[in-house]
């Protein structure tokens, strides 16, 4: 679907297409909001540029539409078609189902001619959950803004409909809090006014709706010198006319503790709430849970107090000091005495038996519109004796436990919460210490957002000591908060102590959670797998299963998606300190055992995906690691691509088995770009392992490293280690690193700009490759040989080695040499003439390549068939090809590459077709 209510975007098979630049989108929206109607060009220029276009704007025009053809191709019922005087977007399924603005249109009249309000509300309600937030976000300029604001009143239109909808059907007592904030926002707006006045009534608020009447009434007088008119004065003496309602005996309960302030961001928490609410039907709880400081009591009472007029019959509150400092969890039969008091239960009417408390609460609270708040509940157990039996009844609970029991039970509806994002944790210092205070120190705040992580207590803290510490800068805080950590978030009031709140979901833990929790912030990389943590604590994967489950049950540990497991910066750091308190030893030996399952996985994923490469052995695994065992080669790329992050940690720790690791990852770094990396893993392996490498393994690790500068474009460096290495192959009679040596010189060579060196290095490793008696390095050689021959246009001899490489790498099952021969193939034939040839030896590489996932070559290979489509002056093809290279070139950190696929992209003609 096409999509405009909101940001401009279009999703295929549920992921989303990149439809390139803010004005490209808006050449697309502008042809969209008059799907299947002709939309002349110099409309289209004028929509997206306003007045005054740029000189190219026509022609920018065509190449914005031609990539936008491009990127729909796989949408299947969305195009682009160019017709006489314009351009059309159409659609195969009809507009209506393919763009949400039409959708939205045709929703809207079928709930005008529907039969009864309840199918008028059902219509209206899904033609108002199209919109995702303001229509057309992200575009700016005139044309947008103003249809935006057209599709605004739209919009709102839908909403004023959609309330009288539900009016019709007797719904207004779930409309109270959204009707008071319209008429709030729009108080002459006499068609909501209305509409709230017979929300209250049907609340059972007939006399607040007298009053607002009144108010409106007034307000018409004062400012516009008018009456309400004729459809207003007529729900006035509906009300007028309607029977006294009932009011409850006493004074219903009013135990909300203040709103917090300030209350900033949780949009999407608070969504989820009030959807919770609307469903009704049964009790609705929403367990809220998350890690202590993470702002549960803060977003409870928050959307509490926006709902209290929802809740005439009373709001209670309890803390059930399920972690707190100085006190057990409350018993649940004392928490329900508290309730039954609030309630106005003679404590003589009190039973004893809890059962029988439990049974008068659930009485005396039918059929109430009554609000249960239930904060910090430490289990199930304690907050299921205290829910009430009527449907009517709204019940909101908050632990950093995550209450299971109570989702299974009782179709409790889970909400956990995490941090604030980066905007929402700014606007929350902002608010705390004024915006001039932070406009000043602007790169200050910035830093302290980062170090705290959006975690709302940790930025409360900093927020009160800026403003008890005024004279300080935010830039010592900062300062302050990088080098102390979690000592800088301390302070003598526990409950304003990250640390001190943090010890208290701690304190919960058994004793095997608690070794875990330590050494989970000890681990190396951000985030850690399964088996992985088995080996970290010891323990099989079930019983370590377990205890990832008890920390994810505490809030202290949260699983992704992927199945990894992530902690909170702030509260990685704590889990760290606690690791000071383990048994002497104990860090040092889980470290080794992580180390040694990430060095013992990496190679054996190694051998899968490059089985043609020399093998190294190792000792066997230490005692509590058991590697994991991957099927096949694109499982082990998946498991690197996973690891990366961790395996680059696991460098520190590894002692000399940097070395190792390093090793292990050097055909997967050099297939996914990953040069940077490259270098910096094989430095660590030579300074880890330097002085207890053998002679083969010396002259391997300079081979490498100057592999490694040569691809950075490093060349004093690159030659300076390849000739030690060729040095040393040779004092010791190393033919196998020799012969490979000469191979990488000859790659050195030629990216240092001297490709007749790299020719000869390369017929040098092609001479001693024939020695060794194995036909894939041979295959390699005369790949290089013909390579490097091409470069110097010499394509008899390039072409006849690249084919016997072919031929060998295809006898041997080779996919990486066969994929790389191709490629060297293409480029002959490109050289000579043959393009259409060239395309075709190109694409049988590019699917070789992307099959092992290299895509170091893969970039380079479609940066050169879109050299053949150029000259064969198939533009469209070159241009698609060369913004994919364009990605991936900057993906891999590859700058000067991608300069010059810009370039070569500017350069190709503006095509319409």
């Amino acid at each position: 679907m096409l999509c405009l209510l909101g940001e401009v975007t279009v999703r295929v098979g549920g992921e989303p297409v990149d439809l390139g630049p803010a004005r490209q989108r808006c050449a697309l929206a502008a042809l969209a909001v008059e799907a299947g109607r002709v939309v002349a060009a110099d409309r289209l220029v004028e929509r997206v540029w306003g007045a005054q276009p740029p000189r190219r704007g026509r022609a920018t025009l065509y190449s914005y539409l031609s990539r936008l053809r491009q990127a729909l191709g796989g949408a299947g019922d969305i195009a682009i078609e160019r017709r006489s005087g314009g351009y059309l977007l159409t659609t195969t399924t009809g507009a209506p189902a393919a763009v949400d603005l039409h959708r939205f249109r045709e929703l809207c009249a079928a709930a005008r001619t529907a039969t009864d309000a309840e199918e008028a509300a059902r219509t209206l309600t899904e033609a108002l959950a199209l919109w995702r937030g303001d229509a057309l976000a992200g575009l700016d300029g005139e044309w947008a803004e103003a249809e935006r604001e057209r599709l605004g009143q739209e919009r709102l239109a839908a909403q004023r409909d959609l309330a009288d909808a539900r009016l019709a059907l007797g719904h207004g007592d779930r409309l109270v809090a959204e009707l008071a904030a319209q008429a709030g926002a729009h108080p002459l707006d006499e068609r909501v006014a209305g509409q709230y006045l017979t929300a209250l009534h049907q609340a059972g608020r007939t006399a607040d709706a007298l009053a607002h009447y009144r108010l409106v009434r007034t307000r018409l007088a004062e400012e516009l010198g008018t009456d309400p008119g004729a459809a207003l004065q007529q729900v006035h003496r509906r009300l007028l006319a309607a029977p006294a309602t009932s009011l409850p005996l006493g004074q219903p309960p009013r135990q909300l503790p203040a709103a917090p302030r300030p209350f900033v961001g949780r949009r999407a928490d608070l969504a989820r709430l009030d959807a919770a609410l609307e469903a009704g039907g049964t009790v609705v709880v929403s367990a809220i849970a998350g890690a202590g400081g993470i702002g549960k009591t803060w977003l409870a009472l928050h959307w509490a107090h926006r709902h209290a007029d929802r809740f005439p019959d009373g709001q209670l509150f309890v803390d059930l000091r399920g972690f707190s400092p100085d006190s057990a969890p409350m018993d649940p039969a004392a928490a329900m005495r508290g309730l039954l008091d609030a309630l106005g239960v003679e404590p003589d009417r009190i039973p004893l038996d809890p059962h029988a408390r439990a049974a008068l609460f659930r009485g005396l609270v039918a059929g109430k519109r009554l609000l249960l708040v239930l904060d910090n509940a430490a289990d199930t157990g304690q907050v299921a004796p205290l829910l009430p039996g009527s449907d009517t009844c709204t019940v909101l609970v908050t632990s950093r436990v995550r209450l299971t029991g109570l989702i299974t039970a009782h179709a409790a509806r889970h909400l956990a919460l995490d941090v604030l994002s980066g905007a929402e944790a700014r606007a929350l210092l902002t608010d705390r210490l004024g915006a001039a205070r932070t406009r000043a120190e602007d790169a200050a705040v910035q830093r302290l957002v980062a170090l705290c992580g959006g975690f709302p207590l940790a930025l409360s803290i900093v927020a009160a000591h800026a403003h008890i510490r005024a004279h300080r800068s935010l830039a010592a805080l900062a300062d302050e908060l990088r080098d102390h950590g979690l000592g800088a978030l301390a302070d003598d009031d526990p409950t304003a102590s990250l640390p001190a709140v943090l010890s208290w979901s701690h304190q919960a833990l058994t004793p095997a959670q608690a070794t875990a929790f330590a050494l989970l912030g000890v681990a190396p990389g951000p985030d850690i797998g399964l088996a992985a943590a088995a080996a970290l604590v010891g323990e099989p994967p079930p019983e370590t299963r377990r205890l990832l489950l008890g920390l994810e049950q505490a809030s202290l540990l949260a699983q992704d998606a992927r199945g990894r497991y992530r902690m909170h910066d702030l509260i990685r750091r704590y889990a760290a300190d606690t690791a000071g308190g383990l048994p002497a030893g104990s860090v040092a030996a889980a470290q080794r055992r992580v180390a040694d399952f990430y060095r013992h996985t990496a190679l054996g994923a190694d051998r899968l995906v490059n089985p043609h490469r020399a093998p190294i052995t190792l000792p066997p695994p230490v005692p509590g690691v058991t590697p994991e065992a991957l099927p096949d080669d694109q499982a082990a790329m998946a498991w690197f691509d996973a690891e990366h992050r961790c395996l680059l940690a696991a460098l520190d720790v590894a002692g000399a088995g940097a070395w190792d690791l390093a090793w292990a990852l050097e055909t997967y770094h050099r297939r996914r770009g990953h040069l940077r990396d490259r270098l910096a893993a094989w430095r660590s392996g030579l300074a880890a392992a330097g002085p207890r490498l053998g002679p083969a393994d010396h002259i391997l690790t300079h081979r490498l490293l100057g592999r490694a500068h040569a691809d950075l474009g490093r060349h004093e460096e690159a030659i300076g280690h390849l000739h030690q290495a060729l040095a040393l192959a040779g004092q010791h009679g190393d033919a196998v690193n020799e012969a490979h040596t000469h191979r990488t010189l000859a790659a050195a060579w030629v990216t240092g700009g001297e490709p007749r060196k790299a020719y000869e290095h390369a017929v040098q490793a092609l001479r001693i490759c024939r020695t060794l008696d194995d036909p894939v390095w041979e295959a390699g050689a005369l790949n290089a040989v013909g390579w490097y021959a091409a470069q110097l246009g010499e394509h008899d001899t390039a072409r006849e080695n690249c084919v016997a490489a072919l031929e060998l790498f295809r006898r041997h099952d080779a996919a990486e040499g066969q994929a790389t021969t191709l490629d060297s193939l293409g480029y002959i034939a490109h050289r000579t003439g043959r393009h259409a040839e060239a395309v075709e030896h190109y694409r049988a590489a590019l699917t070789l390549l992307r099959d092992i996932g290299s895509w170091y070559e893969e970039a380079g290979t479609l940066d050169r068939i879109g050299h053949a489509y150029a000259a064969l002056e198939q533009h469209r093809q070159a241009r698609a090809v060369w913004e994919e290279a364009l990605e991936l070139y900057r993906r891999q950190g590859r700058d000067e590459e991608a300069r010059q696929i810009r370039r070569q992209l500017d350069a190709l003609p503006s095509t319409e077709d």
